[in-house]
């Protein structure tokens, strides 16, 4: 699937979302989402920690959650900050998790608290949406 600025711009919000396969492979779909949609923001300098954040949640959505699809969003919030989300149909909560150096998984939610000014959980009737804000150095809000 080919994403283009003229796709993701073509309903003049400042939000970009897409429905995906609850699969591995789209993951890859919502980070090429993001990248369009941050080129076309030209807010480039947060493409490394959107595209990580966007990664670990659909991966997080792929293996705990449920449904046959998932619903990925990038938004713009403020001239410098973007929420990332992600919707499935589990209204099972993610845990932020203290694995051991010996554990392979369980580090997501850890890189997403890292790297985001701040994130949560919304529970639905049908589901949850796990989301988190990126800011910019332009944000005077950020830690």
């Amino acid at each position: 699937m080919t994403i283009t600025a003229a796709d993701t711009m073509s309903i003049g919000l400042p939000e970009h979302s897409r429905t995906f396969p609850r699969v591995p492979e789209s993951a890859g779909l919502a980070r090429d989402l993001a990248v369009t949609a941050l080129r076309a923001w030209r807010l480039e300098p947060l493409l490394h920690d959107t595209t990580l954040v966007a990664s670990e949640l659909v991966a997080n959505a792929v293996q705990h959650g449920s449904g046959r699809y998932l619903v990925f969003g990038v938004e713009r919030s403020s001239r410098f900050r973007v929420r990332v989300h992600v919707t499935d149909q589990s209204r099972v909560r993610p845990v932020l998790r203290c694995p051991n150096d010996e554990e392979t998984r369980g580090r997501g939610l850890r890189l997403v608290s890292a790297f985001a000014v701040v994130w949560g959980i919304d529970v639905h009737t049908r589901g949850k949406t796990v989301w988190a804000d990126l800011a910019g150095t332009g944000d005077m809000n950020r830690p």
